[in-house]
């Protein structure tokens, strides 16, 4: 028997996820299914790579596909910060349900997602932006939703999109469940949900009750993965990321730069010195950007070069090292950079590297979140500890 046949969760989904290998919950998925199978409105918070994305779909679709007489309106929204996101979603979904499922973000012709919901999806994911100019359009109506997921809810209610985030909640009907989840949920965050003026709440100044989940952010971030520290001056970097790709000799790696014009730069000049690596911008279009995705997630391209844009909800297999060319201004960003490697119960490096402030900025962020940070160097082409260097 399957151990999600206890948590509620039968029949179709039981043999799709079978058919997955994928037979006993995670510790999120344990605590957080029955609380969304009750209808309340959840806010959870879990690891990188601790299964969030079944965490939801999984209840969320029992209770619609046992619904006696479904509705042909649209039953289930998840809404993602970024197009990556969305359609690792729609890919998830697809992957246990059978119900018609719509995937809406921009760099997408507009009128080709209006004739995507004359097909009447019963689940309908993307990002925000681009499902509330659908709404605003009226070509998409999710008053009548059961369920709207926010996925990377600290991304969507930061000052860029809270306003539209804001908008897009309150346009859902007083029946709609309201889930959320991250890898860090803060306070910001749940004072944001639980003040949002969604129609089911019409008295001025009442706050939406929520169900909230906290389940521990280090063991990922300090069990499995090994942080690394490296100096180098700022117009040292890219040659330093450059010697260290040819030591470390990784299948998969990431390397993030808060900058996102320095992406094609640091992007061009690997290249120049003959480093198989790509460039992921928000200035590409999306089809090349699923391409440039495809191409690291199967290994054709060893090194994808990113901003910040791309660190929230990438869930891409076996990538051995994340390099951190700087040190982002939030340490919610560094979680997110980091927690891209060691995923589904794996191994990973996170490098990092700094001048001299920024190694000063990682120490104190080292015992905040009660990581161990190892200084490392590059010592005749290979990775070592000073004083191992100094012993050779």
């Amino acid at each position: 028997m399957s151990g999600f046949t206890e948590l509620g969760i039968e029949g179709g989904l039981i043999e799709k996820l079978t058919a997955l290998g994928i037979t006993e919950p995670t510790a999120v998925q344990k605590q957080t299914i029955p609380q969304i199978m009750t209808g309340k409105n959840v806010i959870f918070q879990s690891a990188t790579g601790s299964g969030k994305t079944f965490a939801f779909f999984l209840p969320l679709l029992q209770k619609i596909q046992a619904q006696e007489n479904p509705t042909k309106a649209v039953q289930l929204v998840v809404v993602s910060p970024t197009f990556e996101l969305a359609s690792q979603l729609k890919q998830a979904a697809a992957s246990v349900t059978d119900l018609k499922c719509g995937l809406f973000i921009g760099g997408v012709p507009l009128k080709r997602q209006i004739d995507a919901l004359k097909e009447k999806p019963s689940i309908v994911i993307g990002t925000v932006s681009r499902l509330l100019e659908l709404c605003r359009l009226k070509k998409l109506k999710i008053d009548k939703a059961a369920a709207v997921v926010l996925d990377e809810a600290d991304r969507l209610v930061s000052k860029e999109i809270a306003d539209e985030t804001s908008e897009f909640i309150g346009l859902f009907g007083a029946q709609t469940q309201i889930v959320a989840c991250s890898a860090t949920i803060t306070k910001k965050t749940q004072n944001f949900l639980e003040n949002s003026k969604a129609s089911k709440d019409q008295d001025v100044g009442a706050t939406l009750g929520f169900e909230t989940i906290l389940l521990p952010l280090e063991d990922v971030l300090r069990e499995k993965i090994e942080h690394w520290a490296f100096f180098a001056e700022r117009r040292d970097k890219i040659d330093f990321v450059r010697s260290f790709l040819r030591a470390f000799e990784p299948k998969k790696a990431l390397v993030f730069t808060s900058r996102a014009d320095q992406v094609e730069n640091i992007c061009q000049k690997l290249k120049f010195k003959k480093i198989d690596c790509a460039a992921l911008t928000t200035k590409i279009k999306n089809q090349e950007r699923q391409s440039i995705l495809a191409h690291f997630k199967n290994g054709k391209c060893p090194v994808l070069i990113t901003s910040d844009l791309s660190s929230r909800g990438l869930d891409i297999p076996d990538i051995d090292c994340v390099i951190q060319c700087d040190l982002p201004p939030d340490e919610d960003f560094f979680v997110h950079r980091a927690g891209r490697t060691a995923r589904a119960g794996k191994n990973g490096v996170n490098v990092v590297v700094g001048d001299e402030w920024e190694l000063r900025k990682l120490a104190a962020l080292e015992k905040k979140l009660k990581i161990v940070v190892h200084p490392k160097m590059l010592f005749k082409g290979k990775v070592c500890a000073p004083a191992q260097a100094e012993r050779d």
